[in-house]
């Protein structure tokens, strides 16, 4: 497992996840970039990601869903705020609704993602901040530090079918 560790840090109402990964910083960049490849990992393996959109640019917006086990859907999308490939991704994350729209009850989450060689290995960093305690809470009450590890955790499978190719 490439995760190397998950901080939960409540003053700053934030959740830091951190992962290793034996590739270049440009091939981790492209998990993030292209959304076929954000499919193979975003969400958790009992939860897989559908992009419907991905404007990959500042200001651009994705929205996806994600499918549970009983073939419920869960809607999400994000917006782009910052991107300085390969390095530095920031983007607004939040919940959606059928019709897609967003779900202003669950506030709004600003992830930031960081990718660093180490040596000819990766390290990303993804810093989700929240809006309040309570949210943050109730993110993690659903499960968002254990399917974030999860969802990590399927990344060196793609990395290893991009060094087959």
């Amino acid at each position: 497992m490439s995760v190397i560790s998950s901080t939960k840090n409540l003053e700053a109402l934030s959740f830091t996840l951190v992962a290793e990964f034996d590739a270049a910083v440009e091939l981790v960049w492209q998990v993030w970039e292209d959304p076929r490849q954000l499919e193979r990992w975003w969400g958790p393996p009992s939860w897989p990601a559908t992009f419907e959109r991905f404007d990959f640019e500042p200001g651009g917006k994705a929205d996806y869903y994600m499918t549970g086990p009983e073939g419920e859907k869960a809607g999400g999308w994000w917006r782009f705020t910052a991107i300085q490939a390969p390095s530095r991704l920031e983007f607004d994350d939040g919940f959606a609704d059928e019709g897609g729209d967003p779900v202003d009850s669950m506030g709004i989450t600003h992830a930031t993602v960081t990718l660093e060689d180490t040596g000819g290995r990766t390290r990303m960093t993804i810093q989700s901040t929240f809006e309040s305690e309570e949210q943050m809470e109730q993110m993690v009450q659903m499960g968002m530090e254990e399917g974030m590890r999860e969802a990590a955790g399927q990344i060196d499978a793609i990395l290893a079918d991009h060094a087959r190719a």
